[in-house]
C-alpha cells in the first residue's frame, strides 16, 4: 500500500484543489452569472461527449490497464502498447460517429420540444467527444505508469479553471452562447495534447508496435475482452449521463440546470476515489493477473473501507448543512427544489464509490464476460425507471430512478463477484463506520433540536449566524467521529497517520 498511499494522497489534494475551483466556479459564477437553462445546455453537451467519448473507447481504458502487465518488459518498456492504444479509439470513434449521423433526426426529436438550444449544438459534440476521448486515453496511459499526479491536476484543475475562465468571459460579455460553447470545446483538446507531452515527458512509451511480442493467444484474449468491454463502457458512461438526458428531455434544461448544480454538490464524495481508484487498479490488476487472492482480497477491502470512510464523512457535512449552502450560494431559492436529489444522488455515490472496485475486479478477472450481462441489466433498467419516475416524481425521480438501478446492480454483481472470483469487499470494519456515520447523524439531530434553537433565542438568526453554528457543530461532531475511527482501530493506514501527523 506504500505506493498506493502517497500517490493518492497526492492525488487526493491535487482533486480537492480543483474541487475549490470547482466550488467557486460552481456556487459563485455559474449560479450568478448563468441562468439555469445555459447551465444545463453546458452540461448536457460535455454529458453527451463523454457519452461518445465512453463509447468510442470500447473498452480501450479497461484494456490498458489490464493488458499492460504482459507489454511491459524488465526496462519498463511498452512495446509498442501505446500505439495501440492510439489505434482502437479512433477505430470506435469512427463507428459510433457513423451511428451519431444515422440517429440524429431520431435524437433531435427526443429533445426538442423541451430542450431546443441544445438540439441547435448538436455538432459540437462530434470534436468535444473526440477530445475527451483522447485526454482520458493519454490519462489511462500515465496510470498504468503509476503517473496520476499530473493527469488528474490536468483535469481537476486545468481544465477546470480553463472552463472557469470562459464562464466569465461570457458573464462579462466577451463570449456569446456559441463562443462559450466553442471555449470549452477547446478546452478539453488543450487537456489532450498537455497529456499527451507529458506522456512522451515521461520516456516510456513507443509508437513503435512490437508485432512479434503479440502472440496468437495474447491477441485473441485482447480482442475478446476489448468486445465484451464495450457493453461495459455503456456502464460508465451511459449511466452517468442518463439522467441528465432525461431531464433535459422531459422537463426542459432549467431543470437539467437544477440537476447540474445537485451533482456537484454530490461531487465532493466521490473525489477521494478518483485518486484512489486510480493508483490501486492497476496493482489490482497485477495481483488477479498473479492469481493472488489473498492480496487481491486484502486490497479491495482496503480500498472499499477507506472510500467509504471518506465518502461518509464528506456526505454527512454537505447533508447537515444542505439548508446554509443553498443560502450561501447565489440565487439558490432557484435551485433549492434540488435538496432532495442531493440526498439522493449523496447516497447513491457513496455505495457508487465504495462497491466500484467489485466491478473493477470482475473486468480484471477471467470472468469479466459476466459484465455484458450486468451492464444491459443497470442500463435496461436505469431507462425504464428514468421514463417511470421523472413523470412521476419529477427532478427527483431522476435521482431515484439511478440509486434504485445501481443498488440491483451491485446486489447481483458483487453476489457474482463473491461466487466466482472469491473476492469480497465488503468487513467488519466498514460495519463499524456505518454505526459511526449513523450515530453522527442522531448527534446533529439532537444538536439541532436542542442546541441550534438554543442560540437562535437570543441571537438573530442572519447568515453569518447560521454559518457559525453550522462551522461549530461540523467541527464538534466531526471531531466526536475522528475520535470514534481511532479509538475503534477501524483503520490501521488512518491510526498510522494520526500517531504520524496529529497527535504527534
Amino acid at each position: 500500500m506504500g505506493v498506493i498511499k502517497r500517490q493518492s494522497i497526492k492525488g487526493t489534494i491535487v482533486n480537492y484543489v480543483g474541487a475549490a475551483i470547482g466550488m467557486f466556479t460552481t456556487f459563485f459564477i455559474l449560479t450568478k452569472y448563468l441562468s439555469p437553462e445555459v447551465i444545463g445546455l453546458t452540461r448536457t453537451l460535455i454529458d453527451a461527449g463523454i457519452l461518445l467519448a465512453g463509447l468510442a473507447q470500447i473498452g480501450t481504458n479497461s484494456s490498458i490497464l489490464r493488458f499492460y502487465p504482459y507489454f511491459k518488459d524488465a526496462e519498463n518498456k511498452d512495446n509498442g502498447f501505446f500505439f495501440w492504444t492510439l489505434i482502437i479509439p479512433i477505430i470506435g470513434f469512427s463507428i459510433y460517429i457513423l451511428v451519431f449521423l444515422i440517429f440524429k433526426n431520431y435524437l433531435s426529436n427526443f429533445f426538442f420540444e423541451q430542450s431546443e438550444l441544445f438540439v441547435n449544438y448538436f455538432y459540437i459534440i462530434i470534436p468535444l467527444g473526440f477530445f475527451i476521448l483522447y485526454q482520458t486515453v493519454f490519462e489511462t496511459n500515465s496510470i498504468v505508469l503509476h503517473r496520476i499526479v499530473v493527469p488528474i491536476f490536468v483535469r481537476e484543475v486545468g481544465i477546470r479553471l480553463m472552463i472557469l475562465l470562459s464562464y466569465f468571459l461570457y458573464a462579462y460579455h466577451y463570449l456569446s452562447i456559441t463562443g462559450l460553447v466553442i471555449a470549452i470545446c477547446c478546452t478539453y483538446g488543450i487537456a489532450a495534447i498537455i497529456n499527451l507531452i507529458y506522456l512522451f515527458y515521461l520516456g516510456r512509451i513507443s509508437l513503435k508496435p512490437n508485432f512479434k511480442h503479440i502472440t496468437k493467444p495474447l491477441r485473441r484474449n485482447f480482442f475478446f475482452y476489448t468486445l465484451f468491454l464495450m457493453g461495459s463502457a455503456l456502464t460508465l458512461t451511459v449511466m452517468p449521463s442518463l439522467a441528465t438526458f432525461f431531464v433535459a428531455a422531459k422537463l426542459g434544461l432549467a431543470f437539467a440546470g437544477i440537476y447540474t448544480i445537485a451533482r456537484y454538490i454530490v461531487a465532493f464524495i466521490e473525489i477521494p476515489y478518483r485518486s484512489l481508484g486510480s493508483i490501486s487498479n492497476p496493482h489490482l490488476s497485477q495481483s488477479l493477473k498473479d492469481n493472488d487472492l489473498k492480496a487481491t482480497n486484502g486490497l479491495v477491502k482496503k480500498i472499499s473501507l477507506h472510500q467509504f470512510l471518506i465518502g461518509s464523512a464528506i456526505f454527512f457535512v454537505v447533508w447537515t448543512n444542505i439548508d446554509l449552502i443553498f443560502q450561501i450560494i447565489p440565487n439558490g431559492k432557484d435551485y433549492l427544489s434540488g435538496k432532495w436529489v442531493v440526498f439522493i444522488l449523496g447516497l447513491f455515490t457513496l455505495m457508487n464509490t465504495s462497491l466500484t472496485v467489485g466491478g473493477v475486479v470482475l473486468n480484471y478477472s477471467r470472468y469479466y464476460y459476466y459484465s455484458l450481462i450486468f451492464t444491459f441489466i443497470l442500463v435496461t433498467g436505469g431507462i425504464t425507471l428514468n421514463a417511470l419516475c421523472i413523470p412521476a416524481f419529477g427532478i427527483n425521480g431522476a435521482a431515484l430512478a439511478t440509486i434504485s438501478s445501481y443498488t440491483i446492480y451491485y446486489i447481483l454483481l458483487l453476489s457474482l463477484v463473491n461466487w466466482k472470483v472469491k473476492v469480497n469487499s465488503f468487513s467488519l470494519e466498514q460495519l463499524k463506520a456505518l454505526t459511526i456515520i449513523l450515530f453522527l447523524f442522531v448527534l446533529d439531530y439532537l444538536w439541532k433540536q436542542s442546541v441550534t434553537i438554543f442560540i437562535m433565542q437570543y441571537v438573530k438568526p442572519t447568515l453569518g449566524v447560521s454559518f457559525v453554528e453550522a462551522l461549530l457543530r461540523t467541527i464538534v461532531l466531526g471531531g466526536i467521529g475522528f475520535l470514534s475511527v481511532y479509538y475503534w482501530h477501524i483503520s490501521e493506514e488512518v491510526d498510522v497517520l494520526i500517531k504520524k501527523y496529529i497527535l504527534k
